[in-house]
């Protein structure tokens, strides 16, 4: 499987892209602030640890914010007085928000290096509890407990702290010139992603074309997420039996690129797939979104849950990485403080204010404040 990933070094201000070629497995890393992930929210605890029964359970904190316009304000960063690098990978759909960041942290006064990869959340997540090589996990899915426990093993152990910077909305999409499609129920998504060969399987009165299907890649925390909201909740079918319906459907290829997803669904009218509403939102005279269940992606579907494949995009760092790395901390502080000025231009959603405090308290719980 075709795999590739974006690198920008904020500094040197570098972006290249970087390909290899091999299939991996998606693992990834969790946010605590005990031995398991901090931060991630009781309903993703409570289904993990019914789904794996003695696995670490991410731990939740709430900000103490007093009332829920109350706005935690953390101090302020001076960029100039920090040095060293910063290191960040994971999610290909976190990265051009990430990259936004460290761009702007850097204009600022920041006189190191932020470098930040696009290979997808399992990866990133890789990299941040397996090899302990960076020090902030991009991610578009909270962090599996099995991640976590990867990061207790490490030496020095981490215990992940999670940080929700945004909400995204995952579209479906075909080619513009496509004229038959406008509206899937979940049922419908499930079978053009799976078991339907051509499109008047789907509806009698679509065209008896092949479904021709692009997807992200199984490092993708897109990847991961579709599957679990189409297939695991809906249907509750084990997490291996939805990868295999996606990845074994007929005329379907699989890319950590996103730009690949997009010149493949653009090539055909009866081509089909998902990614981030930025990538979207990059190629939306190209392509068209299609609705899900009758709601359209956008801000105030996503944010109040109507729409079924909206998600939350974190990062995650580790309190000891932040106090013996302050430019690491910096960053995240930078991040946290400014990520609702750049968001939306980026092509998400700002998280609600409940959600940006609680990783406001985060920040001030890792600094000991």
């Amino acid at each position: 499987m075709f795999r590739a990933f974006r690198t920008l070094i904020v500094g040197l201000v570098l972006v290249s892209g970087l390909a290899a070629c091999g299939s991996t497995s998606d693992t990834g890393t969790t946010g605590a602030t005990t031995p398991a992930a901090a931060g991630a929210s009781q309903a993703a605890t409570a289904e993990a640890a019914q789904s794996e029964p003695g696995a670490a359970a991410p731990a939740t904190a709430t900000a103490e914010s007093g009332t829920a316009s109350a706005v935690i304000e953390l101090p302020e960063v001076d960029g100039a007085a920090l040095n060293g690098d910063v290191i960040t990978a994971g999610s290909s759909t976190v990265f051009p928000l990430s990259q936004r960041l460290a761009e702007r942290f850097h204009q600022e006064g920041f006189g190191g290096n932020v470098t930040v990869d696009s290979i997808g959340s399992g990866a990133g997540f890789e990299r941040f509890c397996k090899s302990g090589e960076i020090d902030i996990a991009n991610a578009s899915r909270a962090i599996k407990p099995e991640e976590a426990e990867n990061c207790a093993q490490l030496s020095p152990a981490r215990t992940p702290i999670e940080f929700r910077v945004g909400t995204d909305a995952i579209v479906v999409a075909v080619s513009s010139d496509n004229t038959f499609l406008n509206n899937l129920t979940m049922e419908q998504l499930r079978q053009v992603f799976s078991t339907a060969t051509s499109w008047n399987e789907i509806d009698p009165n679509f065209p008896n074309e092949p479904i021709k299907r692009f997807i992200p890649g199984t490092d993708s925390g897109t990847f991961d997420f579709f599957a679990e909201a189409v297939f695991n909740k809906q249907y509750k079918e084990k997490k291996d039996t939805a990868y295999a319906q996606l990845l074994n459907a007929q005329n379907v290829q699989a890319s950590e690129d996103d730009n690949v997803l997009v010149q493949g669904i653009e090539g055909s009218p009866y081509s089909v797939g998902f990614f981030g509403f930025a990538y979207y939102q990059e190629n939306e005279d190209r392509l068209k979104a299609i609705l899900v269940e009758g709601k359209q992606p956008n801000e105030e579907t996503a944010e109040k849950g109507e729409y079924a494949l909206s998600r939350p995009l974190f990062i995650y760092s580790d309190a000891e990485i932040m106090k013996s790395k302050p430019q690491v901390a910096g960053f995240i502080n930078f991040y946290l403080t400014n990520v609702n000025d750049e968001i939306e231009d980026v092509g998400y959603f700002p998280a609600s204010a409940e959600a940006l405090n609680t990783a406001k308290q985060h920040w001030l719980d890792a600094q000991g404040r």
